[in-house]
C-alpha cells in the first residue's frame, strides 16, 4: 500500500494511527515534532502526511505550509489531524497546503478513505 507519515507529538495518537494504518497495509514512518517534518518528509519521501497541529516549536500549520510549498515536497499530499473542530482551522489548513482535515478522535473508517482519497488524485 502505502508509505505514510504521521506527525505528531502525543505517543498515544502515533500508537493509535498506526495500528490503525498497518491494518489496512500502510507503510508508517513517525515523527514526533513538526520541526523536522520537511526534512523527514524530502528524505523518506512518503506517499502521504499526516500531520498533528498543536505540537511544540513548529506547529502542524507551519510544518504543513512548510511541506505544500517546497519543490521536492509539493506534490505530497498532507492530512491535517487535530483535535480543533472549527471550521476556520478547518479553513487555515486548506491554506496553508493541506488536502484534507480529520478532527480528533480518529476513526478509522474515516482516516483511511481519507488517504484513498489524497492518493487517487
Amino acid at each position: 500500500m502505502a508509505r505514510v507519515l504521521v506527525v505528531d507529538d502525543s505517543p498515544t495518537d502515533l500508537a493509535a494511527i498506526r495500528k490503525m494504518l498497518e491494518s489496512d497495509g500502510h507503510e508508517v514512518v513517525e515523527l514526533s515534532e513538526g520541526s523536522n517534518a520537511l526534512e523527514t518528509v524530502r528524505s523518506t519521501q512518503p506517499d502521504c502526511v499526516l500531520m498533528d497541529v498543536v505540537m511544540p516549536g513548529m506547529n502542524g500549520f507551519q510544518a504543513t505550509r512548510a511541506v505544500s510549498k517546497d519543490s521536492a515536497t509539493q506534490h505530497i499530499p498532507v492530512i491535517v489531524i487535530s483535535s480543533k473542530s472549527q471550521d476556520t482551522d478547518r479553513l487555515w489548513a486548506l491554506r496553508q497546503g493541506a488536502r484534507e482535515y480529520i478532527v480528533k478522535p480518529i476513526k478509522q473508517a474515516d482516516l483511511l478513505a481519507k488517504i484513498r482519497a489524497v492518493l487517487e488524485g
